[in-house]
């Protein structure tokens, strides 16, 4: 499982250093693609295809919607190897796309890792730590 928020930099090479933590869920090789919330979404290889392809699979192409789906994940999506030092090369559009400075902050979210530029990390946590009570509360009463 992957867990945990550590503050990293990527270098002028756009290669990001992995958290040692993490690099062993990543030695097959990674996708890295967008994220809802303009961020990063790093996943496993081995576990893309359970955690990402199945569920857009399911969403029917003949509707907007799932094409919308498919196109924001997939055209984005980059497939990735670690080298020796654990660093992974972050396309420059990826980067773009999430607003990727020098600093980041790389943070587990059980079968993933999201990549933030940190002073917007930093922005959306102070967000959600705001809002957390009031989502939990929201979600407990749908299980009812």
């Amino acid at each position: 499982m992957l867990l945990g928020e550590y503050e990293h930099t990527i270098d002028d090479k756009n290669r990001l250093t992995l958290p040692a933590k993490f690099r062993q869920a990543f030695d097959e090789g990674l996708v890295l693609t967008r994220g809802i919330e303009r961020c990063l979404s790093a996943y496993p290889r081995s576990d893309w295809a359970e955690s990402v392809e199945s569920r857009l699979r399911e969403l029917d192409p003949l509707s907007k919607e799932g094409r919308v789906m498919q196109r924001y994940f997939f055209s984005g999506a980059a497939e990735a190897e670690l080298d020796k030092q654990g660093r992974v090369m972050v396309p420059s559009p990826l980067g773009d796309y999430a607003g990727l400075g020098k600093e980041v902050v790389v943070v587990g979210i059980r079968d993933h890792l999201e990549i933030w530029d940190r002073a917007s990390w930093r922005a959306h946590l102070d967000e959600i730590e705001g809002s957390a009570e009031d989502v939990a509360e929201r979600l407990a009463t749908k299980r009812d």
